[in-house]
């Protein structure tokens, strides 16, 4: 639109000039050569705009004619550097679709067109790795070197050959060198952290973390609490030999992140074994109420050496009070009043744990308790079978690694602060026990006696003529319950009299035991009697 009323005004300035032009009749006169020339004005301005725009096309003529040359070869290498970035594009493709004949072509053909562009020592370097030519591609990263603006890239190419080949000094020398150039990158500045913390390194490894926050490359949160962490490494590290500062390092790294478990342990342990046990006991406390955790009950009851069970007892509700009854403060209370043999007071506390699937640490403290309770019964054998059948309990995992112990990095991956205590997946569930179960037999109350077969005749001894089965006294015992005294039972009636050999009685039908072998006999009880089939329903 501007370009319209641009033109619009121009060509109102040339009508009025016209105009004007015509208003003031004039004579030119122009005398050359001996030739002398007379028009009027109009005519005299036209002539000469026809003359100028005439000199203007003949000019851009001749500079037509002789920047031609230029303009040729400008096109002719356009066009091969079209073709080379295409062959570039082709190869990146091909390097991301894992063709590698496809990508040493194209590479071939982009430095042949490009020569070394940035790009091109990329894609030859790429097509090299595809290609599994470690030597190539490192010849490659080794050119981008030579270069100011691909001397990083080719440090990050030289970094992860190293590392591919497992030089791990090499690696961290290259990363060195990156960080040095460009210390915003975040491949190098994790190399470094990586590397530090595997050396076990800790102080450096701070240093590290401050450098990456100041940076901007990890956000404030992510960096208080790596902070904590490498001071808990720090002081689980000095633990042995520097008491004192342990002690610090873990308080420090308790005040960045108050959730940090181990931290927590060890400074509760660390200050009880100093006798401050109300510090140890606020420290513990405090990581308590963020997350129950076994590690904290275990500093926590132990705070005070030579405690007897029921103090740890009381400890332990004092944590089940502060958790509101998390699953972890139940297993402290019932572990403690087990070890305190107070054993409803263990009931009590794992019960509403029975009520969906219990997990293994669960099953195995039924099985004590039934086993402390009631000796080795059955059911401490059932809680045992169900607890290889249960889910896990919480653990440390990191990276598909699950781990009984916290450690400050990932020990597949070096990652800082890998670890998280959860549960582990349930990768198998057993099914259900069955009530036919080797284990859990001697807990079907429903006995039955299984006679002989009709068509078994019995055999005659060689005395009496008669078929005598052998029956254990414990064989006809009714099933009792725990705690049940013993009914007395009628003498053993005396044996009948011999008959004559003619005679085949019927046999006896033979009966299995009633009693469980774990559930003890009375000495004194009688023999009892001897009782027919119908006599057990």
């Amino acid at each position: 639109m501007w370009r319209a009323l641009v033109f619009i005004g121009l060509l109102c300035v040339a009508a009025f000039g016209a105009v004007w032009l015509a208003d003031r009749p004039g004579t030119v006169l122009v005398t050359f050569g001996g030739y002398e020339m007379r028009t009027s004005v109009a005519v005299a301005a036209v002539a000469l705009a026809g003359i100028g725009l005439g000199l203007a096309l003949l000019w851009a003529g001749v500079t037509t004619i002789l920047r031609l040359p230029s303009r040729l070869t400008f096109a002719s290498r356009a066009r091969r550097r079209a073709r080379g970035y295409q062959a570039v594009s082709r190869g990146m493709v091909a390097v991301g679709a894992g063709d590698p004949i496809a990508a040493r072509r194209y590479a071939g053909e982009a430095e042949r067109l490009l020569g070394r562009e940035p790009l091109t020592l990329l894609l030859k370097a790429q097509a090299a790795q595809v290609s599994g030519n470690r030597s190539a591609a490192e010849a490659a990263f080794t050119q981008m070197m030579e270069e100011d603006e691909t001397r990083v890239l080719g440090l990050r190419g030289l970094f992860v050959e190293a590392r591919r080949r497992g030089d791990a000094p090499a690696a961290h020398e290259y990363a060195a060198e990156a960080v040095r150039l460009a210390p915003a990158a975040t491949w190098a500045s994790d190399a470094i952290l990586e590397a530090r913390c595997a050396g076990r390194d800790w102080r450096g490894a701070l240093e590290a973390v401050e450098r990456r926050a100041s940076l901007g490359l990890v956000d404030k949160a992510t960096a208080k609490r790596h902070r904590a962490v490498l001071l808990t490494a720090d002081a689980l590290d000095r633990v042995e030999h520097d008491r004192e500062g342990a002690l610090r390092s873990a308080q420090d790294a308790l005040r960045l992140s108050p959730t940090l478990i181990p931290a927590a342990a060890l400074a509760g342990k660390l200050l009880s074994d100093r006798g401050d046990l109300r510090r140890a006991a606020k420290v513990v406390e405090a990581a308590w109420r963020q997350q129950p955790h076994p590690d904290l009950a275990e500093v926590y009851l132990n705070l005070r050496p030579g405690d007897s069970a029921l103090d740890r007892l009381k400890r332990a509700e004092t944590l089940q009070r502060l958790s509101q009854s998390a699953p972890e403060g139940r297993l402290a209370v019932a572990r403690s009043a087990l070890e305190a043999r107070e054993f409803e007071r263990a009931r009590t506390a794992l019960e509403p744990l029975l009520a969906e699937r219990p997990t293994m640490r669960v099953c195995l403290l039924m099985s004590d308790l039934e086993q402390a309770e009631h000796g080795s019964t059955g059911r401490g054998r059932e809680w045992l079978a169900r607890a290889t059948r249960a889910p896990r309990d919480p653990a440390w995992i990191a990276d598909g690694i699950v781990a009984d112990r916290w450690a400050p990095i990932s020990p597949v991956t070096g990652r800082l602060d890998a670890f998280v205590w959860a549960a582990p997946p349930d990768v198998l569930v057993a099914p259900e026990i069955a009530l036919s179960d080797d284990v859990t037999a001697d807990l079907d109350d429903t006995q039955k006696a299984l006679p002989l077969p009709e068509e078994q005749e019995a055999t005659p001894g060689p005395e009496t003529g008669i078929a005598e089965i052998a029956e254990p006294a414990e064989a006809m015992s009714p099933v009792m319950s725990e705690g049940e005294q013993p009914t007395p039972k009628p003498p053993m009636p005396e044996p009948p009299m011999p008959k004559p050999p003619a005679a085949k009685p019927e046999p006896e039908p033979v009966v299995f035991p009633a009693t469980p072998p774990d559930v003890p006999r009375p000495q004194d009880e009688a023999a009892p009697a001897r009782r027919s089939v119908f006599s057990l329903w």
